[in-house]
């Protein structure tokens, strides 16, 4: 389980950079629009909407891939095995400092004036 876990991960990764970069490489729908007011051959406001070209359909592929690497991710992380107990269980205890069989009293300590 844990190669599985490992190979979606990276999957998942690669495909999380590779939508970023997609994305960026694209040709904003908003870039046209100076041509709309007199500098171009544009014939509406927001350019021609024609049928989408490559990189769209990267985009989209890029994204049904990351829909399905987070759900197996989600999927693995919510199917391992739980163990009971706290989380301090695995915490490793330090042994208590030994202590003195009678109090140590400093030297110039005045108890030894005190009457019982």
């Amino acid at each position: 389980m844990e190669l599985l876990h490992t190979v979606i991960l990276t999957v998942h990764v690669i495909v999380t950079l590779s939508i970023i970069v997609v994305v960026l490489l694209q040709h904003g729908k908003g870039a046209d629009m100076g041509a709309a007011f007199g500098s171009g051959a544009s014939g509406s406001l927001f350019g021609a909407t024609g049928s989408s070209n490559f990189l769209s359909h990267v985009t989209a592929v890029l994204a049904a891939v990351f829909f399905l690497t987070s759900l197996g991710l989600s999927y693995i992380a919510t199917s391992a095995p739980r163990t009971s107990g706290s989380v301090m269980d695995s915490v490793p205890v330090k042994a208590a400092p030994a202590v003195p069989a009678q109090p140590v009293e400093a030297p110039n300590s005045k108890a030894k004036d005190i009457p019982k």
